[in-house]
C-alpha cells in the first residue's frame, strides 16, 4: 500500500496566498473527491503536489512514501507514481498518441514493455474507452474534441498505472455519454494498487465514481470531510448553505 501525505501545505501564485494549510493523506485502493466552489484552490492543490514550477510551496510538505516529493521535479514525481490529468490538456503536434504513451510507459519501467505485450494493453484501453484505432496515430490531442482529450488522459492513465492519480475536473464539458465511459475506465483502475483524488464542482461524476471519501475546501483550505454523502448533501443545499452551516466567513466566487 502506498501513502500520499499533504501536511499544512501553504501555495502562493504570483504573490497571493491561494492554499493556507492543507492537510490530506490518501492511500492505494481509495478514492477522495474533492469539491469546492471556484476560485478556492482545488486545481491549486493539483499543480504544487505534480510540482508545477508556477505554484510556490511556502509551507508544508508533500510525502509519497515518505519521500519529499518537494525536492523532486515534475518528471521525477510522474516516475515515481503521480499522474495528473489535467483540465485543459496541451496540443503537442509531431507526437503521435501512440508514441508519446508508449515513452510514459517505459519511462516507469526497469526495462521496455514488450511491443506486443504493449499493443495488447493499448488495444483493451481503446475498447474499454470507446476509442478507434485511428486515435493512436493522431498527434497528441491535436484537433482532438474536448471529450476525446479526457477519454485521452484516462487512456494515458489506464496504460501508465500510477500509484495515484489526480484527476481535475475530467466531467468538465463532458456529456453523460462521454461522462460514463470515462468513469468506466477509472473504475477499471480500482485495485488494491491505485488511489485517485478527484476534483470537482458537481455531485453528477460522483454518481459514477463512488469516492470512498469526499473532502470539501473553501478558502484554501479543507473544512469538512465525510462519504459519498456528503456530496449529496452539497448537491441539495449548495456551498453557501455548508459555509453558513460551518459558520465560515468566507466569500464563495460561485456559490453553485
Amino acid at each position: 500500500m502506498a501513502v500520499l501525505e499533504i501536511k499544512d501545505l501553504h501555495v502562493a501564485v504570483a504573490g497571493k496566498e491561494i492554499l493556507q494549510g492543507v492537510n490530506l493523506t490518501l492511500r492505494t485502493g481509495e478514492i477522495h473527491a474533492i469539491m469546492g466552489p471556484n476560485g478556492t484552490g482545488k486545481s491549486t492543490l493539483s499543480e504544487a503536489i505534480m510540482g508545477n514550477p508556477k505554484y510556490e510551496v511556502t509551507q508544508g510538505e508533500i510525502l509519497l512514501d515518505g519521500q519529499n516529493l518537494l525536492q523532486m521535479a515534475v518528471d521525477e514525481r510522474a516516475r515515481a507514481g503521480l499522474f495528473l490529468a489535467m483540465q485543459y490538456p496541451a496540443e503537442i503536434p509531431g507526437v503521435t498518441n501512440v508514441n508519446f504513451i508508449r515513452d510514459a510507459v517505459n519511462a516507469r519501467r526497469e526495462k521496455p514493455m514488450p511491443i506486443r505485450e504493449f499493443l495488447q494493453e493499448f488495444d483493451q484501453a481503446l475498447a474499454t474507452l470507446d476509442m478507434t484505432e485511428k486515435m493512436a496515430d493522431r498527434y497528441l490531442n491535436q484537433g482532438f474534441s474536448g471529450g476525446e482529450k479526457k477519454r485521452n488522459e484516462i487512456l494515458q492513465m489506464m496504460m501508465i498505472k500510477p500509484k495515484f492519480a489526480i484527476l481535475d475536473e475530467i466531467d468538465s464539458g463532458l456529456d453523460i455519454d462521454a461522462l460514463k465511459v470515462v468513469a468506466r475506465g477509472v473504475n477499471q483502475m480500482r485495485t488494491p494498487a491505485f488511489g485517485a483524488l478527484i476534483i470537482t464542482h458537481y455531485q453528477r461524476l460522483l454518481n459514477y465514481i463512488v469516492p470512498d471519501y469526499v473532502h470539501v475546501m473553501m478558502g484554501g483550505r479543507i473544512v469538512q470531510h465525510g462519504g459519498p454523502e456528503l456530496a449529496q448533501k452539497l448537491e441539495a443545499e449548495g456551498y453557501a448553505g455548508l459555509r453558513d452551516e460551518l459558520g465560515l466567513d468566507i466569500k464563495l466566487v460561485d456559490e453553485n
